[in-house]
């Protein structure tokens, strides 16, 4: 028997040649995924602390940023051998953010706040563990989330591919500064006829090297040039360079809060008695609350929760459908696994002293130029460990680079418009809530939300209705429920989460 090569056993493990792919593809995709998501090793650092750069704790926050994205990623790639990638989601970091700082009309401390993403971490791994009834096909035990899943309505199911697919879209846009913000219309496309904007760096300038990416995508892609997004990206770095929407100073480490000195940055971030340390800080700080936050607090572990778990179901249902990575019931591949990933993450997070980690949208970059694999993700993991040591190489690709790739995967997602049944008017209002919902207010799970909630008051309104005629023999047809208790109950749930205040 011809002995197994190191090649052939990465092959065996993640089913590589089985889910046709090949070990350069994953490898490529895996960059590509870090690439894109690589700016949260800097921004997830400015939005937990209100001092940014001068906070003495930056390079602490930025160390658990890249080891709780390596954990969360190595674990997607070993547990559940997914293309997935994940890091300190957006929007939570903001949240964290804003309790540290104060907005809840008192401060937490910064251990107070890790606790909070720990509890909600728990909690979201009871829900991935706790039975809750068996699948009718194949009479295996399903836990609460899988339930959860189940229970969603197609309508909703279908658009959220479409929903993300538009979200990254308009992340990328604005990351390229071709929307930009307006007083009156909130939004509004770049003026390219500002003479002002074409200086040297200046906004029209960003927006350019986010086009050429684009267009270098998308030649190479008509001629099906393997790693089309990792060359559109890196032509972007170039034209970035001479057109000083990139920083030379950075890769010498002479810009504040990027340094080259990594060995002092990592001895202080395990010293947990310097103050500029955030590792193991829920346990410094103790269960210590400020007055008067009890009812706030559980609303806190609650929302955070709901958040994680809505992003990562939605975000992991947009990718895998994108990538054909469902078993026969049309669910992503090894689901549980990959929800034992997410909230191990969060947990494992908050224990290094950064916010929730979730699964990333961003995961659909390196899914769309190839990846189907967990190699895929060891690949990414692998680059965030890195990152510690090369902090200023990394940070040198610009935001506008990397937005190319978040454009074109939107419009790859896309074409997953025609699994939308807009003919029926109860299933196409919830999708388009759904889709508009999660574009506009910036969030996977408002889009989930607000579509469950309108799928679920339509489907009951229109369901007494039609059981009314039906038993005053006005209908022959008897009608049935399509919301399930499950469903009804995950609406009441969103309903609490959108109009139950957070400070009482």
């Amino acid at each position: 028997m011809k002995k197994k090569t190191l090649k052939d056993k990465i092959d065996s493990y993640f089913d590589i040649t089985k889910r046709k792919s090949t070990i350069k593809i994953e490898v490529l995709a895996g960059i590509t995924t870090f690439l894109a998501m690589a700016y949260i090793l800097v921004v997830n650092p400015n939005n937990i602390l209100w001092n940014g750069t001068n906070d003495p704790r930056f390079s602490s926050v930025f160390i658990a940023t890249a080891i709780g994205a390596f954990l969360g990623t190595i674990l997607m790639a070993i547990l559940a051998k997914m293309p997935l990638a994940q890091a300190p989601g957006m929007g939570i970091n903001a949240i964290v953010g804003s309790i540290i700082g104060g907005a809840m009309g008192f401060s937490y401390s910064y251990g107070n706040a890790m606790i909070l993403i720990f509890l909600s971490g728990i909690i979201f791994l009871l829900l991935s563990f706790i039975p809750c009834g068996h699948n009718k096909k194949t009479n295996k035990l399903i836990t609460i989330r899988e339930k959860i899943f189940y229970s969603m309505p197609k309508a909703i199911i279908n658009s959220i591919s479409v929903g993300i697919g538009l979200f990254i879209t308009f992340i990328g846009l604005q990351n390229a500064h071709i929307i930009t913000a307006n007083k009156y219309t909130l939004v509004e496309l770049l003026k390219f006829n500002d003479p002002s904007l074409w200086q040297y760096g200046g906004e029209a300038r960003i927006a350019l090297v986010t086009i050429f990416g684009l267009i270098v995508i998308g030649i190479l892609t008509h001629y099906k040039v393997k790693g089309s997004i990792i060359i559109g990206i890196f032509s972007g770095t170039i034209l970035a360079t001479f057109l000083g929407v990139t920083n030379l100073n950075i890769l010498t480490g002479n810009t504040p809060g990027i340094s080259w000195n990594f060995i002092t940055n990592i001895r202080n971030f395990f010293d947990i008695s310097k103050e500029n340390s955030v590792f193991l800080t829920m346990f410094k700080d103790g269960f210590i609350f400020p007055n008067g936050s009890l009812f706030t607090s559980f609303m806190l572990v609650i929302s955070l929760s709901m958040i994680d778990m809505f992003d990562t179901m939605g975000t992991v249902i947009g990718c895998c459908q994108n990538a054909d990575l469902l078993d026969e019931e049309k669910k992503p591949l090894n689901y549980g696994k990959m929800m034992y990933s997410d909230s191990l993450a969060t947990i494992l997070g908050a224990l290094l002293g950064t916010s929730t980690i979730s699964t990333f949208v961003e995961s659909s970059t390196g899914v769309s130029a190839g990846g189907k694999t967990g190699l895929t993700a060891v690949t990414t993991a692998i680059l965030f460990l890195l990152a510690i040591f090369f902090l200023p190489l990394f940070s040198f690709i610009p935001s506008s680079a990397a937005a190319s790739a978040l454009i074109y995967v939107g419009i790859l997602l896309m074409k997953n418009v025609k699994n939308i049944d807009f003919k029926n008017i109860k299933n196409a209002i919830p999708s388009f809530m759904t889709i508009i919902i999660m574009l506009l207010s910036y969030s996977i799970t408002d889009g989930i939300g607000i579509g469950i909630i309108f799928f679920v008051i339509l489907d009951v309104i229109i369901y007494l209705i039609d059981i009314t005629n039906y038993k005053l023999k006005k209908s022959k047809n008897k009608p049935h429920l399509e919301s399930t208790i499950i469903t009804i109950i995950v609406a009441l749930l969103f309903l609490i989460y959108f109009l139950v205040p957070t400070i009482i």
